[in-house]
């Protein structure tokens, strides 16, 4: 087995993780950055409504939209942390450093808009792709950055603990602490064991175990189960946000269809053509995203319609394929022209407001074991994610991580860094069939009953499901050759039984978590 050394390794090549990086390397620590595909395979690349650059003397008004969205349940230390250092994390980085291509004015001013659960305009954003243009501008500098070695198609197995992987028994006998994580290189088949000072998670979401999601593929909470597995501290699981707007047009692929559009003027109807939103919530079709979600939910089960739709009448043609030429030309890939017809939408799981607990530095309760980004949770969004927070959130959380890794390191802090124990993997290849109709059973059973309403019947059913099937994978996954899938399929179960067990202890309905009475 080989072993590589570095000062962090960094698992997740989205924005979180790709900020760490350049922050890390320019304070000159050596960087391992893992991603499981591609540069640009990462939820923050599909991110299409903008970015959070509130400069106005009013911060409080951001930090009350975000205390209100979290159905009043976030933390406000963490609220504020995110107002007061927000700005300035988005203009070093973003603006002056990677120069991404923001829409302006003729005159060069920003275009600001606005999302649900905003009460202002202060949402920055390129057309409707502003993940894509931050994302790449990130890679672009990572990989021309000296100090960081990218690793793509490199997939973490387990953490590395001193009390279960290390040579020296001795070592049994520390506080718990983590020096970095068994890999697979997907390319060769090889475990290779990565060692470091630190070890950041950043793999962002866990969407892919739902059966409908606007996560990329591997989105499966691999942070969030590796971590669980070490022991370290998990917190608000049962709070995942589905986003009220994904295309839903039958023998066509789900994407998401921004929120954005609802801030320039786009209203949500039901198949009689009502503004069903507007009996439900003063901001209409501009609140909350679970407030939108839940009521979608409950207008499909009672209409039995399949869908509800968005409609765009209120803006003229040019401005929208000029404003969403992105989602302009998926529609039209599939037979809606979003300048004269409504698009047909339904909600899909989006975003973890949970994960693993963290302090305002990235700090888990592991020992050099650090999570930022989605993976990471200082209790900012509560039981819910206010709109455009989620990119913000990367940039602060890495920034704030990395200077606190770098001081801590240039301090001379000690480190024990042993040789970890030798990885054996069994030879005989796991069967494809078996792990797809696994990886459905999961996503089928957490849609079907920990989804956007649940109820206590529905969890202990989930639950039992999830159970029996976690003994079957893991006598599979014990077996055979480990890949990509297999390992995608481990850390799937883990995540689902997570959330269900986190709701079950939950019995109040709160944000994302809406828990109906048995009939």
């Amino acid at each position: 087995m080989q072993t590589l050394r570095t000062d962090c390794l960094v698992i997740g090549g989205g924005l979180a993780g790709s900020a760490y990086a350049l922050r890390a390397a320019k304070l000159g620590l050596k960087v391992e950055l893992l991603s499981l595909a591609g540069p640009l395979a990462a939820n923050s690349d599909w991110a299409q409504g903008g970015i959070i650059y509130d400069t106005t003397p009013d911060s409080e008004s951001l930090a009350r939209d975000i205390f209100e969205a979290s159905d009043r349940s976030a933390n406000p230390e963490a609220i504020q942390h995110l107002v007061r250092e927000g700005p300035a994390a988005v203009k070093e980085m973003l603006l002056d450093e990677l120069h991404v291509g923001f829409d302006r004015d003729a005159a060069g001013t920003l275009d600001f808009t606005r999302e649900g659960g905003h009460a202002e305009r202060r949402i920055i954003h390129a057309k409707d792709a502003t993940g894509h243009a931050i994302l790449a501008a990130a890679v672009q500098r990572v990989d021309a950055t000296p100090g960081i070695s990218r690793r793509s198609g490199w997939v973490a197995i387990d953490l590395l603990t001193l009390s279960h992987n290390s040579d020296d028994l001795v070592d049994r006998y520390q506080p718990l602490t983590c020096f970095g994580a068994y890999v697979l290189d997907t390319q060769t088949g090889e475990t290779v064991a990565l060692v470091a000072k630190k070890t950041i998670l950043a793999t962002g979401g866990l969407g892919q175990i739902f059966l409908h999601t606007t996560n990329q593929p591997g989105s499966v909470g691999h942070g969030v189960a590796m971590a669980y597995r070490v022991g370290a501290r998990l917190i608000d699981l049962e709070y995942v946000q589905f986003h009220p707007t994904v295309f839903a047009k039958k023998n066509a692929p789900r994407f998401l269809v921004t929120e954005a559009l609802r801030g320039e003027g786009a209203v949500l109807r039901n198949a009689r053509g009502e503004a069903f939103m507007d009996a439900i919530d003063a901001r209409g079709s501009l609140a909350p995203r679970d407030v939108v979600a839940r009521t979608i939910t409950q207008e499909l089960a009672t209409s039995g319609e399949s869908c509800v739709f968005l409609d765009l009448s209120a803006m003229k043609p040019a401005f929208i394929r000029e404003r969403f030429p992105t989602i302009h030309e998926r529609c039209l890939e599939h037979g809606v022209d979003i300048t004269r017809a409504p698009i047909p939408v339904v909600p899909a799981a989006h975003f973890a407001c949970g994960g693993v607990h963290t302090d305002l530095q990235g700090r888990t309760s592991v020992r050099h074991l650090n999570a930022i980004g989605e993976t990471g949770c200082t209790g900012l969004h509560g039981a819910n994610r206010l709109a455009s927070t989620s990119l913000l959130e990367c940039l602060v959380s890495a920034k704030f991580t990395a200077l606190a890794d770098a001081a801590e390191i240039a301090a001379g802090a000690s480190f024990r860094l042993p040789n970890p124990r030798e990885w054996a993997s069994p030879t005989r290849e796991a069967d494809p069939v078996l792990i797809r109709q696994d990886m459905l059973q999961i996503q089928h059973t957490m849609w079907n009953y920990a989804g956007v309403v649940r109820s206590p019947k529905r969890l202990t059913r989930a639950r039992r499901i999830l159970l029996e099937l976690r003994e079957e994978i893991q006598s599979f996954y014990r077996g055979c050759r480990l890949t990509r899938e297999l390992v995608e399929l481990r850390n799937a179960i883990q995540s689902a039984l997570l959330i269900v067990h986190a709701a079950s202890l939950n019995p109040r309905s709160c944000g994302c978590h809406f828990v109906v009475e048995e009939p």
